[in-house]
């Protein structure tokens, strides 16, 4: 209490405005954090959340393209206690996806501090607290007992270093600031990478009458987004239930060769490890196709290997190949942001900033310290992680709660 005392003596008079928080802290308003926040609620744990942009989900609504919808069928992508509308699509857009967000955050009453970017979290051992600085229209420390990192695996735009990336002189973006394929009508497009953005980049640019060209760097799975008259993800899990992976694989593969050809003769040479192998082993996740290899068939996507180097608008490849190009956009992921802002060894990794444990139990780690969205399982991992973060800050929450009571009764037994 004499700690709590200093520190609102603090708020008057220092220009690091400290604000106690009785519940736990989530940084992120995507929606690993808005679950996380809803499963507190719904057991009666406050929290609040911190989120940099004016916004939540951030990355749906500032940095996705205009024709992104949900890759996997929507039962498979709500959170916790609030299903998807019935008129929505098997597939929401991503107009339909925010909108669902937004509904999700009024239902529990989950009003993100926006505008607060984290500059650090430390536990101090001293107090037992965790400190919270951060930056915005003031600088604030919050001060907590439980930490909850919800910035998810996807919060910085990975840039790749091109040799002559310098000299090319056309627009090079990330697919972060790429909105929609009109802007490059009739161009050159050079699209690097090959995952579910880069497809469906090219897909986006050829429907707007551009030239894309697609860039693939290394082996990829590309499975149908439906096989056998339902999602090729749910009748994967459905088959996990009763066979292995590597038989699971294995169907997947000769249905997909059936559905698809060979994917090979088109450049795109799949991995040795099978796709739901390949995920579980290091998280890069197959592509669902949904209609870009008809247009790399068609000869309206080229594809050509790894970039050598880059000059004057124009692009030279491994293979000896050059060409011209009036633009560049990079399809090449993102990465975690938590090594930037988390003083701790232990969790998380400083390399890649995702926790050191693998699923399922990389969601907790020590001193109140939690982990939500970094599962490499998408919004159904986020879920099952949200749920659990919730049960265990309860349980620590209802034994301080009872340890006040106590407390209270023996200094006033009579109330």
């Amino acid at each position: 209490m004499d700690y709590l005392k200093e520190m609102e003596g603090k708020s008057v008079h220092d220009p690091l405005i400290h604000v106690y928080v009785s519940g736990p802290v989530i940084i992120g308003a995507g929606p690993s954090g808005l679950a996380t926040a809803a499963c507190l609620k719904q057991r009666g744990v406050p929290s609040i959340v911190l989120e940099r942009s004016e916004c939540i989900a951030s990355l749906w609504q500032l940095k996705a393209y205009d024709r992104l919808r949900l890759h996997l069928p929507k039962h498979f992508c709500q959170l916790p206690m609030m299903p998807f509308p019935d008129d929505f699509p098997m597939y929401p857009s991503k107009g339909q996806f925010v909108e669902y967000l937004e509904g999700y955050a009024k239902r529990f009453g989950i009003r993100p501090e926006f505008g607060q970017s984290v500059v650090s979290a430390e536990f101090d051992k001293s107090v037992g607290f965790w400190r919270v600085r951060t930056r915005g229209g003031e600088n604030r420390e919050y001060v907590c007992r439980w930490l909850v990192a919800a910035t998810g695996e996807n919060a910085e735009a990975v840039l790749p270093e091109i040799d002559g990336m310098e000299e090319f002189g056309g627009p090079i973006m990330h697919t972060s600031t790429y909105k929609r394929g009109d802007l490059f009508a009739e161009k050159k497009v050079l699209v690097v990478g090959c995952g579910n953005s880069g497809m469906e980049v090219c897909m986006d640019l050829c429907n707007h009458n551009a030239k894309p060209t697609l860039v693939v760097r290394d082996k990829v799975h590309v499975l149908p987004r439906e096989m056998l008259g339902t999602s090729t993800f749910g009748l994967s899990m459905w088959l996990l239930k009763w066979l292995p992976v590597r038989l699971v694989d294995r169907l997947l593969l000769v249905v997909s060769r059936f559905m698809l050809g060979d994917t090979a003769t088109l450049g795109l040479n799949r991995p040795r490890v099978g796709p739901i192998e390949l995920k579980n082993l290091s998280g890069k996740t197959p592509v669902l196709d949904v209609g870009t290899l008809a247009k790399i068939k068609s000869g309206d996507i080229k594809v050509y290997p790894s970039i050598r180097s880059l000059s004057t608008l124009s692009a030279e490849f491994i293979d000896g190949r050059k060409e011209n190009f009036d633009a560049i956009i990079l399809a090449t992921g993102y990465k975690s942001n938590v090594p930037s802002w988390l003083n701790e060894e232990e969790m998380f990794s400083e390399k890649d900033g995702l926790p050191r444990k693998p699923f399922p139990n990389g969601w907790k780690g020590e001193n109140g310290l939690y982990a939500v969205g970094f599962t490499k399982r998408g919004l159904l991992g986020a879920s099952m992680d949200a749920n659990k973060i919730a049960e265990d800050i309860e349980r620590c929450w209802r034994t301080k709660f009872n340890q006040v009571l106590s407390a209270a009764f023996i200094m006033n037994p009579l109330g």
